[in-house]
């Protein structure tokens, strides 16, 4: 159970993630071409290194991280409702 959730929330960070790249929202021109190269591939990539650390930690038993994932990705959502809905 400690490394599903994670994973749950990992991919739902994915979708928020992806879903925020292709809105084409104005504020992503102002990114470092480093991080809009490859549609945001380099982005997913430090995703998916947050995850895995996430993972590891929660496997050893650190159950603070998955709260602290929880908390992350709560914020995640919060920033990809407001770039989708142009409140931001």
């Amino acid at each position: 159970m400690e490394l599903l959730l994670p994973f749950i929330l990992g991919v739902l960070n994915f979708a928020l993630h992806k879903a925020v790249i292709e809105s084409g929202h104005p504020a992503l021109s102002k990114l470092s071409s480093a991080a809009r190269s490859r549609g945001g591939k380099i982005m997913l990539a430090v995703e998916f290194a947050i995850l895995v650390g996430i993972m590891l930690a929660a496997a050893g038993g650190w159950n603070g991280a998955i709260w602290g994932y929880g908390i992350y990705t709560l914020m995640n959502g919060f920033a990809a409702w407001s770039i989708m809905t142009k409140r931001m």
